[in-house]
């Protein structure tokens, strides 16, 4: 019997969000795309996009006077990045070649494709971190069932009331141990893991440290 493979889909739901996180989510989509070897003929210009988002931005803070006149226009300017990011989003769909890791480098989310009631991932964690290479730690990841691509954050360790900058991966098994390159000798680097499947994204994980060397 020949099996039929679904081909992945975007999942689209950001388009309903506020005017604000809309902003976010497409700004964030745009980042990730730019410069992605694995998308490198987005059938809209980035630079285009890019500027179409922060003209909306700008209409979306006019529009707290009330205007009509000014809602109108951010309507119609709303309409136009819905079609770009639709063109992106289908484009992503082609483009990644049913590959869930390429498919989540674009900065779009897979939309589910079950038909069941979707059961919620059990939460991923870090059963431990060790030492590899010079500038190199290895994250040991204890995986869970239906998860189709795990994500892996980390930052150096920050002191109370700092905002810390996350470096994130996304990987697709995690069988064997997850290599992180690049790091500062001497420095002590803070881990957290969460999984992608039907449901969407779990939780982050509680968080796990190690010195590099």
């Amino acid at each position: 019997m020949k099996t039929i493979v679904k081909k992945l889909k975007a999942l689209f739901d950001f388009l309903r969000l506020p005017d604000d996180a809309f902003v976010s989510r497409l700004a964030a989509i745009h980042d990730k795309m730019l410069g992605n070897p694995a998308f490198p003929n987005p059938p809209v210009d980035l630079a285009t996009f890019l500027a179409a988002i922060t003209t909306f931005a700008a209409s979306v803070v006019v529009t707290l006077d009330g205007s009509k006149h000014a809602i109108a226009i951010k309507k119609k300017q709303r309409a136009g990045l819905v079609k770009m990011v639709e063109q992106l989003g289908h484009y992503v769909e082609a483009a990644s070649n049913n590959d869930p890791v390429t498919f989540i480098s674009s900065g779009f989310q897979i939309r589910s494709m079950s038909r069941s009631p979707l059961q919620s991932l059990d939460q991923p964690v870090i059963a431990r971190l060790e030492q590899g290479k010079s500038g190199e730690l290895l994250a040991i990841v204890k995986g869970v069932r239906r998860a189709r691509t795990y994500e892996i954050q980390y930052t150096p360790a920050f002191t109370s009331g700092a905002s810390p900058v996350w470096t994130k991966i996304t990987i697709a098994t995690v069988r064997k141990p997850v290599p992180v390159e690049s790091l500062t000798p001497g420095t002590t680097y803070v881990f957290q893991v969460r999984a992608f499947g039907n449901p969407g994204f779990t939780e982050w994980s509680q968080p796990v440290q190690r010195m590099c060397i």
